[in-house]
């Protein structure tokens, strides 16, 4: 039987994985505009793409998170907000 932690990289690859291509769909049909936007921004001054990838995973995550914390619906605005400061990363709690 596997230990638990090999159940948590599991886990957590699973979920990066999720966050990822959830980014991807945003930028390829340009909803919202911001990821596109910001994903060209990176690229231009030099950003890999899977890096640029996870640091807008990362903010997805982040609102992700207030929105079950707080059992509210998805702040567009804040994450639009958000994607549009990268490279600097959100706070970890809103």
């Amino acid at each position: 039987m596997s230990e638990p932690t090999d159940i948590d990289n599991d886990d957590e690859a699973f979920a990066e994985s999720t966050l990822t291509q959830a980014i991807e769909n945003q930028i390829e049909t340009d909803n919202p505009p911001a990821a596109k936007a910001i994903f060209n921004k990176l690229t231009l001054v030099g950003y890999e793409r899977e890096e640029i990838l996870n640091l807008m995973a990362h903010v997805l995550a982040v609102e992700i998170d207030a929105m079950l914390d707080e059992d509210r619906p998805f702040n567009t605005q804040w994450y639009e907000t958000a994607l549009r400061a990268l490279p600097e990363l959100p706070p970890e709690n809103q």
